[in-house]
């Protein structure tokens, strides 16, 4: 449904897009992830024809970006960060206003507007005006209008941006809703909790550059290559320190002081062990595979046990599509 191919944008000599490759199906919910500047709205404004790239090509359901906007824009939504102008209408003339550049006219017009208002819960507020309506209210009429066109594909940058924590769950059903509708969708965000739970695949980007790209499962799993595990003995500290740093795949370990399980009044060192994925007992000279490296790390507690040592706590670190979006990038912005 949208594919870009070496996508690029620059500004001068400053590249905020470089060579962004994207591949993205029909019905796919498909998560934006990167730092500030990183390039995520300079792409989705390119998709919502309102730049032009420097070069490279963007195409939506086989259309091309910049030769065939006419085509294009019938069929997609785009939701901006922050909702824009026309604040002095009341929701229902807003929505009837758009409905019009759509060319939707009469009882067709009207029966549009009320199925948008109760797709976004927003009858309750159809006569109040725009610029009464909180940050959440004007999110959810933003997506409201951009659905008045029946559009296949919904661009989103930041929808859930300055809203409290219920006008982002709100936000979050909607868009869950809209997925179950089958729209292709993508959505910038930096709530990487809700993008996992929302999106079926994600893309990271960093300084314009793609990292990653798939699904989420598959982010999160090539983020466990470099696991880390925190363990605490009872006693002799630096000698168990000396055993992990001694096995296959061990990158690092390092005692901090004071941070582990109190026993006897006393708070015990926790020693941090990292992986880089080739975990003990695995053969080979690069990264196991994501199951056998769990599978080995839990093998740990039985080698400390086997050499004496008395274990008060063994956590393997959770890795989820925040960590996979800190290991996967460098924290660098344009």
């Amino acid at each position: 449904m949208i594919e870009t191919i070496n996508l690029t944008k620059k500004y001068g000599d400053f590249t905020a897009l470089d060579n962004l490759n994207l591949a993205i199906n029909q019905g796919d919910c498909f998560g934006f992830i990167g730092p500030n500047g990183a390039g995520k709205t300079t792409t989705i404004k390119i998709l919502a024809t309102l730049l032009k790239p420097s070069s490279g090509q963007a195409m939506i359901d086989g259309l091309t970006v910049g030769y065939q906007n006419r085509q294009i824009r019938p069929i997609i939504g785009y939701v901006p960060d922050f909702m824009g102008a026309y604040t002095d209408m009341v929701v229902v003339e807003y929505l009837e206003f758009f409905a019009a550049c759509y060319s939707i006219h009469g009882k067709k017009r009207k029966q549009v507007v009320q199925d948008v208002l109760d797709l976004t819960d927003l009858n309750y507020k159809a006569t109040a005006e725009v610029n009464s309506l909180s940050r959440g209210m004007q999110q959810r009429l933003s997506v409201a209008r951009v659905l008045l066109h029946d559009p296949k594909v919904l661009l989103m940058d930041e929808p859930a941006s300055g809203l409290d924590p219920r006008a982002r769950v709100e936000m979050r059903e909607l868009l869950k809703e809209l997925k179950r509708m089958g729209k292709t969708i993508v959505i910038s965000s930096h709530i990487l909790p809700e993008l996992a739970e929302m999106c079926n695949t994600v893309g990271i980007i960093e300084r314009g550059q793609l990292l990653f790209s798939g699904g989420v499962a598959e982010a999160v799993k090539r983020a466990k290559m470099g696991q880390v595990v925190q363990v605490a003995v009872t006693g002799r500290h630096q000698q168990a320190a000396e055993l992990l740093s001694k096995l296959p795949g061990v990158t690092r370990v390092q005692i901090n002081e004071g941070q582990g399980p109190q026993m006897g009044g006393v708070t015990l060192p926790l020693i941090q062990v990292n992986f880089d994925g080739m975990a003990p007992g695995s053969s080979g000279t690069g990264p196991a595979a994501n199951g056998a490296a769990r599978q080995d790390l839990s093998d740990i507690p039985n080698i400390l046990i086997n050499n004496g040592f008395r274990l008060a706590q063994f956590t393997e670190e959770a890795v989820n599509l925040e960590t996979a979006f800190m290991r996967l990038t460098k924290g660098l912005v344009q």
